[in-house]
């Protein structure tokens, strides 16, 4: 395969090394000009070229006749939202080549092999010595061990959490729990959808695969599966420390209510007899007078009473 024209025109953001047969190619963030040069050097589907400048694509693996075109997602940590959102890398595998195209540029494991592989010769010798599937192995096992620090930072802020629910604010206990619930969602969000893409890998037969497909992508798939696991039982335990901050939050209600209660009940007597002195009634103000005014005013205090507990009695709230 010659890459001549990578070299000629030093405007494409494609870089390239060979070792042996086999070449890697490594474009990050893809224009059309990047595209094009596909287009033209290798003639791929055009609907895989388009794909490539898409950043709406799910996870798949589509297998031609002398290619597969991988579209993968992996979980990258924003520091400033406290969020874990996705970032897309597409990947072209023949029998000759390997082309990881990183669309967003923000996973460092990716960047960090290819330069590795350029500036240690026995490093490129032990990735890409052997086949495209060898390569594409080490590529995916990079970027899938990538994921657990990310779940173990997880893991630590749900147990920052669960040390702070019983000694904080329920607000601020709310908040985090909230922020981690989110990161959670949007971390299984990015897994869940490639784990049907690596079991293909393992299962199927691809004919420029050299080594044994199962035991290799296998070993993927497993730690694809570990880091659901994990993802499962931080969302247990979220799912958990929510229901717990409800109840806190329902209890600490419940004691503000009871002590308002009582002191409406303390309060109530006094407010009843400044309430009925307070009557322009001249029986009350001591000047003598008729009973008739208060009793009508008792009647219709009474009967307001009764009436209330009619009302809430007919709506089984007593």
């Amino acid at each position: 395969m010659s890459i001549s024209p990578v070299d000629k025109d030093k405007s494409l953001n494609v870089d390239s090394q060979n070792c042996g047969k086999l070449t890697w190619l490594y474009i990050e963030k893809p224009t059309s000009k990047e595209v094009e040069y596909l287009a033209n050097e290798f003639h791929f589907h055009p609907l895989d070229l388009d794909d490539i400048l898409s950043r709406v694509q799910r996870p798949k693996i589509d297998e031609y006749g002398s290619y597969l075109f991988i579209v993968l997602h992996f979980p990258v940590f924003n520091k400033e939202s406290r969020v874990t959102t996705s970032s897309e890398v597409d990947i072209f595998v023949g029998e000759n080549y390997v082309i990881t195209v990183h669309c967003s540029g923000d996973l460092k494991p990716l960047s960090k092999l290819f330069k590795e592989c350029q500036i240690n010769e026995e490093i490129r010798n032990k990735y890409m010595s052997y086949s495209s599937g060898y390569l594409l192995y080490h590529i995916l096992d990079r970027l899938v061990n990538y994921c657990f620090p990310i779940v173990n930072k997880l893991s630590d802020n749900i147990e920052k959490v669960e040390d702070l629910i019983f000694t904080r604010t329920v607000p601020e206990t709310v908040r985090e729990i909230l922020l981690i619930r989110r990161d959670l969602i949007s971390f299984r969000r990015v897994i869940h959808p490639q784990i049907a893409v690596v079991e293909a890998l393992e299962h199927e037969e691809y004919p420029f695969f050299k080594e044994d497909q199962e035991i290799y992508f296998g070993d993927i798939a497993d730690h694809t599966h570990k880091i659901w696991d994990a993802l499962e039982d931080c969302k247990e335990v979220v799912d958990g420390l929510a229901e717990t901050s409800n109840w806190l939050t329902s209890h600490r209600i419940q004691e503000i209510m009871r002590v308002l209660t009582i002191l409406t009940a303390i309060l109530a007597p006094g407010t009843l007899i400044a309430s009925i002195y307070g009557m322009n009634i001249p029986l009350l103000g001591g000047l003598g007078g008729s009973l008739l005014p208060l009793a009508i005013l008792l009647f219709i205090m009474l009967g307001i009473a009764i009436s209330m507990l009619v009302f809430f009695r007919r709506r089984n709230w007593l």
